[in-house]
């Protein structure tokens, strides 16, 4: 019993020992916790897009996803793509991300107000639906035509203006509307506008409606090659034949469609680290094959003019980050930040293994050793002293000796440096002897 208590002391000398290097280490990391990199935000501002829009249901869909790793997506509504556009490039906006769709900015628009792609996820054609007796094959048929774009914000007004200018036509060639895409729908059903434009994913409840409404008909762009020279940001896609219903062969044959793509754009003031998990959520999300795109092609970092998060292009080149594979988000990133702490912490180990072993024996060695000290002052002050006043020094100087004695006998200390407490005792003795020698000389 009596080893392990010196046992213990042993361990508690060498915890007091390591105490001022184990309090600069924790100062160090707590000073490189929130200095050396902050840590990321646990929520997430999102700009998305109307009601029921296709931003929408992606957004709630990212929201999930994050969740899973405690950090809160609050998604935004807004009219569309030219909104979010706005409100991430706002500085005093607390919008951080936001879909946008491509051909929405220019490449040195964008870098000048901070923005960032951090890819493309999937193709969002343009849908242009009309009421006719018989099929249109050019955009110029429509001239005189009532036209809903949608409201501001959107986008696709920027767009059809864009298709228009390469038709020789201008926006006073046709009527526009405004409304959103639910009412526009029904305006166009209602007869009450003649053609219906629009750019949403191929899961869009309005357009698999559209597509299986009995006299609604789908514009055919025979043209598109020539859209996508004219339009870098548009690719050319199809619709194949069967499609939305095989067995009723709806459509009845393959319509060519002109493609911007969905990007997700953020402002460059976003964490490092929320743009790597934002990326992950976005390769589930959107990784799989859908009507246009095959399994794999999103997310990616082409169709976009807005120039690729540095993050976002290691992401693609190596995916996630190696220790968010096998580690939690949080502890992941946790080392992710620290490395650099971490590092210079390791470079101090050996150093500091040279100086701690010392003061482990400094320490124990200490409580023996503040003894001798009393042991000299006892010979100092039996020393020089007349004959007349030797019994009483002595009779003092022999209590003075038991007390040390007494306090020796309770020190504890490790089992290896018994001897030199056995020393200390013997000294004690060797001293006590000499003031006895004293005390016997005094006698007459």
């Amino acid at each position: 019993m009596q080893k392990f208590k010196f046992t213990l002391f042993s361990l508690r000398d060498l915890l007091v020992a390591f105490g001022p290097v184990t309090l600069m280490i924790i100062i160090v990391c707590g000073l490189g916790y929130w200095l050396v990199d902050p840590a990321p935000s646990r929520t997430v501002d999102m700009s998305t897009g109307q009601d029921n829009s296709s931003y929408a249901r992606f957004a709630k869909l990212y929201a999930k996803e994050l969740a899973k790793n405690q950090i809160e997506l609050r998604a935004q509504s807004s009219q569309g793509s030219e909104e979010n556009l706005a409100r991430i490039s706002d500085p005093d906006s607390e919008i951080e991300v936001g879909f946008v769709r491509s051909g929405s900015a220019e490449e040195t628009e964008a870098q000048e107000k901070g923005l960032i792609s951090l890819g493309s996820l999937f193709y969002e054609p343009i849908w242009v639906f009309y009421r006719s007796p018989k099929e249109v094959s050019t955009i110029s048929q429509f001239k005189g035509k009532t036209v809903n774009v949608g409201p501001d914000g959107t986008g696709v007004a920027r767009l059809f203006r864009q298709i228009l200018s390469v038709n020789s036509m201008s926006e006073s060639d046709v009527k526009l509307e405004k409304l959103a895409d639910t009412p526009g729908t029904m305006a166009l059903l209602d007869g009450k506008v003649d053609v219906l434009i629009f750019s949403s994913a191929s899961d869009s409840p309005l357009v698999q409606m559209l597509l299986q409404t009995p006299d609604i008909r789908l514009f055919d762009f025979v043209q598109a090659e020539a859209y996508t020279r004219r339009f870098p940001f548009l690719s050319h896609v199809v619709l194949p034949r069967g499609i939305v219903d095989i067995g009723r062969d709806i459509p009845s044959r393959d319509y060519h469609l002109i493609a911007p793509t969905a990007t997700l754009v953020a402002h460059e003031s976003l964490h490092p680290a929320l743009i790597g998990l934002l990326l992950q959520a976005a390769h589930k999300i959107h990784s799989g094959a859908d009507w246009f795109s095959r399994q794999g092609e999103f997310p990616s970092d082409k169709y976009t003019e807005i120039p690729v998060a540095r993050e976002a292009e290691k992401f693609y080149k190596n995916g996630p980050p190696m220790l968010q594979r096998y580690l939690t988000f949080w502890i992941a990133n946790f080392f992710e930040r620290m490395w650099v702490v971490l590092v210079a912490l390791g470079a101090l180990l050996l150093p500091l293994s040279k100086i701690i072993p010392p003061l482990y024996v400094w320490r124990i060695r200490s409580r023996i050793y503040r003894w001798y000290g009393q042991l000299r002052l006892v010979e100092q002050a039996i020393e020089n002293i007349s004959a007349d006043e030797r019994a009483s020094v002595a009779e003092k100087q022999l209590r003075h000796l038991d007390e040390i004695e007494e306090k020796v006998n309770r020190i504890t200390i490790p089992l290896s440096y018994a001897e030199e407490l056995y020393g200390l005792r013997s000294h004690i003795n060797f001293v006590r002897a000499r003031v006895e020698a004293m005390s016997q000389s005094a006698k007459p």
